[in-house]
């Protein structure tokens, strides 16, 4: 069987599920990994970092090149950003590059490719996850999913059948995958039901043992903490984040794929 079959045995299996076609988060900044941060939360070979991002661990063990495919929909693509500049898989292409310098022997080259679409729910996302994400060969694929398929009546099993597809065809191919669940927003928090998408998520990410990117936490709890407002996160379409929020969540996405390879500890991506 050959390195692409698999992924696609898998997928075509979800596809031809029983369901039918149907078709809209919080952490403080986390600062640059210092020296003496770095050395400090160098694990002791006793006492090794959990490890979730294999490959990707791996890759930056020997300072390797790594490509990244973000994945998802409108929030992946940029809506509400000010250019594509500020959507979030640039801005963690930059974060992750400044974090991952400091300590290695030779530059590091890390490129985050924005395969973001805005309106697709996990139909949409299955058929174009071979051409769109499997082709681009990445280390590691984040995947940000689970908003818009409450929002187009997406029935919930047909949700979780393919998303369960959709991370066992990446896994088959060798990458890591981290997921990002919901926004925390006004048009999310009004459909009924919406919460169970998000609920499902996690609830397979922690039967397949994928990290998760908790962006609907997050967001509350940047406004609890007093980091930003609702305003300032979601702009005035009440869905899509705008240039500050893409940039907290840039951040906190970097900190959780260090924390799955291994290179920092879990508390220096809470709150």
């Amino acid at each position: 069987m050959s390195f692409r079959t698999l992924p696609g045995l898998i997928l075509a299996t979800a596809l031809a599920g029983p369901f039918g076609l149907s078709g809209a988060c919080a952490q403080p900044d986390a600062p640059p990994i210092s020296a003496s941060v770095a050395a400090s939360q160098k694990p002791a070979s006793s006492e090794r970092l959990p490890t979730k991002l294999v490959r990707l661990a791996s890759l930056l063990g020997r300072d390797g090149e790594v490509r990244i495919v973000a994945f998802g929909s409108s929030s992946t693509e940029g809506a509400g950003a000010s250019s594509p500049a500020m959507a979030y898989p640039a801005l963690l292409e930059r974060d992750l590059e400044e974090r991952l310098q400091i300590g290695a022997s030779s530059p590091r080259s890390i490129t985050v490719i924005n395969r973001g679409k805005g309106g697709d729910t996990s139909e949409a996302m299955a058929r174009r996850l071979e051409r769109d994400v499997l082709a681009e060969r990445p280390d590691l694929v984040v995947w940000q999913t689970g908003s818009n398929d409450p929002l187009a009546g997406v029935p919930l099993e047909r949700f979780v059948q393919l998303t369960r597809a959709g991370i066992l065809a990446i896994r088959a191919t060798g990458a890591d995958v981290v997921l990002m669940d919901q926004q925390w927003c006004q048009k999310l928090t009004g459909v009924e039901g919406a919460e169970r998408y998000g609920e499902a998520l996690h609830a397979l990410a922690a039967e397949l043992g994928v990290p998760m990117i908790r962006r609907r936490a997050l967001m509350q709890s940047w406004v609890t903490h007093g980091l930003m407002t609702p305003a300032q996160m979601i702009g005035p379409d009440g869905l899509h984040m705008t240039d500050a929020g893409y940039r907290q969540l840039a951040k906190a996405a970097a900190a959780q794929i260090l924390v799955g390879a291994g290179l920092i500890q879990p508390s220096l991506a809470r709150n």
